[in-house]
């Protein structure tokens, strides 16, 4: 038999269909597994873990099909201590089952840090350097003096904090700073928009002081508190505003987007308030 009569003989064409059809059977089934493996189409959004306990955390990541791996401890007066402080990927983000959520702990016990020497520094050089050092800043208190944002003392808890001296992390110290010998104005900031601590430090590089902040009732839980925005402060934004160096400045937060001003819906309040909606959205 020639090899053109073999080709179109039943035998080949049969052998041919059956070989043809094990081909696709066999890819149907690879790629099936392949996507119950990779399981495609079935990420899900992370859930919150900021401000839980580990047994509250392994319950939740339980619940979400999830795993998670406590990689560092850190202290912060945010989250009580032994909760979850720092988590990545962030919440609302998408990942697929069994997934690994990599989260840092608040430490039980706090770290101690020596205490720098920030006198006769610039207010802006002063600060960075405490930030650096794990310490916060308090009130900015200013008195006249030669200089002009220039600290003149260090204090803790109202005295006088020398150099090298220990303290807790995150412990708050107070600055004196010189005004000049002039009654000198400051600018309003415009913080209408903005979270709590971008907001502080804009305050403070302002040379003012946040004075209270409030946050409105749809603040329920950690994580609400943590996105919350501004949506007030007093004194206002104005372009012609001005305030005595030292003043305090009051804010007001939230996280319903319907309650900021119509005039300050830019494109960065809209995003921050839309990753509020998606945390709250996941945490419920």
């Amino acid at each position: 038999m020639s090899f053109k009569n073999f080709i179109r003989s039943k035998e080949f064409l049969k052998n041919l269909g059956i070989s043809a059809a094990i081909f696709a059977g066999s890819l149907m089934i690879l790629l099936l597994c392949l996507n119950i493996y990779t399981r495609h189409g079935q990420a899900r959004p992370v859930p919150s873990f900021y401000g839980l306990t580990l047994e509250q955390t392994t319950l939740l990541a339980k619940k979400n099909k999830l795993r998670f791996q406590i990689i560092d401890s850190v202290y912060t007066t945010l989250v009580p201590r032994g909760c979850i402080a720092e988590q990545n990927p962030k919440p609302g983000f998408k990942v697929k089952k069994g997934r690994n959520i990599v989260l840092t702990l608040n430490a039980f016990h706090p770290e101690m840090v020596a205490m720098p020497n920030v006198i006769d520094l610039p207010k802006r050089q002063a600060i960075a350097l405490m930030e650096s050092t794990g310490l916060e800043i308090g009130v900015l208190k200013y008195k006249p003096d030669l200089s002009i944002d220039v600290v003149i003392d260090q204090l803790y808890n109202g005295k006088n904090i020398p150099e090298g001296d220990s303290l807790q992390k995150g412990s708050v110290v107070d600055l004196v700073l010189g005004k000049g010998l002039s009654n000198q104005r400051t600018p309003v900031p415009d913080l209408i928009g903005m979270n709590l601590e971008p907001a502080r430090n804009k305050i403070l590089g302002a040379s003012l002081n946040l004075g209270a902040y409030i946050y409105d009732k749809t603040i329920l839980q950690l994580g609400d508190s943590l996105t919350a925005v501004v949506f007030k402060q007093n004194p206002e934004y104005r372009e012609d505003a001005t305030l005595q160096l030292g003043s305090a400045v009051y804010l007001w937060l939230t996280v319903d987007s319907a309650k900021m001003p119509v005039d300050s819906t830019e494109t960065s309040v809209q995003d921050t308030i839309s990753d509020i909606n998606i945390i709250k959205e996941t945490s419920n």
